[in-house]
């Protein structure tokens, strides 16, 4: 072919690119999504997690990409979460504990409503009714993630070591088997004034307010006798040796190595612990059975329970294509063989339909029996009263524990930051 002939042939495919309007195609702008988590680190979840983001990294490779941003410190996450939205400034996606001071997130316009996608087929991955606690007022601005229940863990080769043959169901049974229990060297019970909400107390003191007050306690907070006799149940918890020397000013980190090193007897927390002390305490594992609190009122065999953590995302503040990917990262970790995975490891347990047949752990067995053997379930107080209580509840807390607080007046501290 001559070298004219070439020329013509170039010009007719500029020409024919012109008229068709053919352009080069443009190369696909990778979505980032920052991930503020915390599940990382020596969480009992950070293994599963950061397998499946990058699985899902690998599985969208070019097109979407998740970065974790490591946060081991629940409290000061929390707080970072809260400042944050307050500034108009939220993660990509997140996770949040969905309480009275949470739910006001919602309001914000930043929040992605998931409803459309829900009614699309996606509710059907979620057990029954949960779907319908992080719903506000048709809004559904955070999806439920983890569940949990939180009864009391009981160390029973130090039980057993103290001559006590079974878990205490009655108060006068804890009274007697506290005694023996500090006879034999052992603390009774882990307790804490510290962290954001002094987690583990104020389980303890759920406990004793269900027991006393019913599954409607919390109709009224801080209303009624319930809330007083509990108190003084609590305040019993940190006096005569029942609790450890640095229960008063300790964080969960006190309240929990008493527990994992055999020092303490009764500890309260929830199933994604069990990853945590399986791994740290394998023999104090073995030993352990949950169950409710004992009873110190006219109800018994209550359990507290909630929804754990939620997925929430502010991805589509500025940009569509981020909303899709944030959809699609949380659909992933919202399927039901990739939450088995977190389950086994780590113990937890969630609102995602999954099936637990190939979880054999026998801890967390115990925690679905308890579960099932509840005579009723409601939340613990952080759930239902806002962050400002939830803050006061420790420093009261360690008022009343060093005497300088009445259990009247912990209750009456704690009623006027509600009322406020």
């Amino acid at each position: 072919m001559k070298k004219s002939n070439f020329l013509v042939l170039a010009l007719i495919l500029v020409i024919a690119g012109t008229v068709t309007g053919c352009k080069p195609k443009e190369e696909i702008k990778e979505v980032t999504l920052q991930w503020p988590c915390i599940w990382v680190g020596e969480d009992s979840k950070a293994e599963a997690v950061a397998a499946l983001v990058e699985q899902f990294n690998a599985d969208n490779a070019g097109s979407i990409r998740v970065e974790i941003e490591a946060q081991p410190d629940y409290d000061g996450y929390e707080q970072k979460i809260r400042t944050s939205i307050a500034a108009g400034i939220v993660p990509d996606v997140f996770t949040m504990k969905l309480n009275p001071t949470t739910k006001a997130y919602y309001e914000s316009p930043l929040l992605m409503d998931f409803s459309k996608e829900l009614d699309m087929g996606w509710s059907k991955d979620f057990n029954d009714g949960t779907v319908s606690q992080a719903t506000v007022d048709g809004m559904v601005k955070s999806l439920p993630y983890e569940v949990a229940i939180t009864p009391v863990w009981y160390n029973m080769d130090l039980l057993k070591k103290a001559g006590v043959s079974s878990y205490p169901k009655t108060y006068d049974e804890f009274l007697d088997t506290a005694a023996k229990l500090k006879a034999a060297g052992i603390i009774p019970t882990s307790q804490m004034t510290g962290g954001s909400n002094a987690w583990t107390s104020m389980l303890w003191y759920s406990h004793f307010l269900a027991s006393f007050g019913g599954k409607n306690v919390y109709d009224n907070p801080f209303e009624g006798d319930a809330y007083v006799k509990a108190a003084e149940v609590l305040l019993a918890m940190f006096s005569d040796g029942n609790t450890s020397r640095d229960a008063v000013g300790g964080d969960a980190g006190v309240s929990g190595g008493h527990y994992l090193a055999a020092e303490s007897a009764m500890f309260i927390n929830g199933p994604w612990y069990i990853g945590r002390v399986k791994g740290d305490a394998p023999d104090v594992y073995a030993a352990t059975e949950v169950g409710p609190a004992p009873a110190v009122g006219s109800n018994s065999g209550a359990m507290i329970g909630f929804l754990q953590t939620n997925f929430a995302a502010a991805a589509n503040a500025d940009d569509p294509a981020k909303a899709a990917a944030a959809v699609k990262f949380i659909k992933w970790m919202t399927k039901g063989e990739n939450v088995a995975k977190i389950s086994k490891q780590s113990g937890a347990l969630f609102a995602v339909k999954y099936d637990a047949s190939s979880i054999d752990d026998a801890l967390q067995q115990k925690f679905i029996e308890a579960s099932n053997n509840a005579s009723f379930t409601i939340s613990h107080l952080a759930g239902v009263v806002p962050a400002d209580v939830v803050s006061e509840f420790g420093q009261a807390l360690g008022k009343m524990a060093l005497g300088e607080a009445t259990p009247a007046e912990f209750v009456e501290m704690l009623k006027k930051v509600n009322n406020q």
